[in-house]
């Protein structure tokens, strides 16, 4: 018997959502309209401009919609971890007199970290469940110096909530302007009131890969990196940012209830994989948490040999550090955490997943994490 091919979608679960989810059929479609009516510079003034800076302007309206903001405190950019850099030394360069360093928690996004440790910075610690801990915060905040706090809105490797409503208070006590990785909770909710700066990515929606959102609040003190006469920073082409919005305005429309239904996924995995494989940990805040997202580790077991081996049954999960998988580290995220970091596997669905996928996802798993330990010589205890 000839064997599966790969690349047959119909045998095949798409189970990566949390780095990008498949591009929506919407999106998809209003890209190909746009690349009809919004070819043209909409900074121009002759009669196809207008017609571009029309759709401009109503994706705009969507994402701002969305976010919860205002339209002309939204820019686009190139990516969620352009943003991240965009936010974090923009902010550093406006409070110059007041400080450089950003506070910072120690489970951000690996491009947030990276923008964060161009200047000099203080992480701040977190629990078990990968909640941030707000007297060290609050801590960290009350020292001189500080330009900017960045705390994501829910961590992108075991679906935390952070308790922003509680971390925008304790930078508001202290005159620190907030900055929220809000990548993993704008597909579900508007973001949470008190924030500076936020930032998120069109592929984790359902969008395509090259639009990334910045949004500054009026009145927040940060450095424009490109002229003041212009809205963007660089010229995103229009029909990515036509699809952004198209994709994001249906997702959100459904978010309710395909929050439930993947919530309810993620609650039978969390429960079934720690009946059915042995030596295993289910990390993550198991109710304070998105819902499309769980991660567990695997005793005696490799999570690049795990992540191998479930492709060849069909079934595409990270492992490892979900933003740093290709360098071969422990996630520094569940290492800050305190859980087991060997055999990691990270599961996130995105709303066209099929419940019958993860049946025979649950299914096949137990079998496969057995096998890898027979053959590296450990049976299950």
């Amino acid at each position: 018997m000839a064997p599966t091919a790969r690349n047959d979608i119909t045998t095949r679960a798409y189970f990566d959502a949390a780095t990008a989810a498949p591009l929506h059929p919407v999106a998809r479609q209003a890209m190909s309209a746009a690349l009809d009516d919004g070819w043209a510079d909409p900074g121009r003034l002759y009669t196809e401009a207008r017609r571009a800076a029309q759709l401009l302007d109503a994706a705009r309206d969507v994402i701002a919609e969305c976010l919860g903001t205002r339209p002309d405190e939204v820019a686009f950019c190139a990516s969620g971890s352009h943003a991240a850099q965009l936010a974090i030394d923009g902010v550093r360069d406006a409070r110059a007199t007041v400080g450089a360093i950003t506070v910072h928690s120690a489970i951000e996004h690996s491009s947030v970290l990276r923008a964060a440790q161009r200047g000099p910075s203080r992480e701040v610690a977190v629990d078990r469940l990968g909640h941030v801990e707000l007297d060290a915060l609050a801590t960290a905040l009350a020292e001189p110096g500080v330009a900017v706090a960045a705390i994501q809105s829910a961590n992108h490797e075991v679906g935390t909530r952070q308790p922003i409503a509680a971390v925008a208070a304790a930078c508001e006590a202290n005159g620190v302007p907030l900055y929220v990785d809000a990548a993993q909770t704008v597909p579900w909710e508007p973001l949470s009131a008190g924030w500076s700066l936020a930032s998120a990515s069109a592929v984790k929606w359902g969008g395509p890969a090259g639009v990334g959102v910045l949004a500054v609040r009026k009145g927040t003190r940060w450095a424009r990196p490109w002229p003041v006469d212009r809205t963007d920073p660089w010229t995103v082409p229009l029909p990515l940012v036509v699809a952004a919005a198209a994709a994001l305005r249906i997702v959100r429309a459904g978010a309710a209830a395909e929050s439930v239904r993947l919530s309810g996924l993620v609650d039978r995995i969390r429960t079934e994989v720690a009946a059915t494989v042995p030596d295993v940990e289910v990390v993550g805040d198991p109710v304070d948490r998105v819902p499309h997202i769980v991660t567990f580790s695997c005793l005696y077991a490799d999570g690049e040999a795990l992540l191998h081996a479930l492709d060849r049954q069909g079934f595409a999960v990270s492992s490892g550090s979900a933003c740093t998988a290709s360098t071969l580290r422990p996630s520094h995220v569940l290492a800050a955490m305190g859980v087991l970091t060997h055999g990691n596997i990270r599961v996130s669905l995105h709303p066209g997943v099929r419940d019958e996928d993860v049946t025979r996802f649950l299914a096949v798993l137990p079998k496969v994490v057995a096998d890898l330990r027979a053959e590296a010589g450990v049976a299950d205890l």
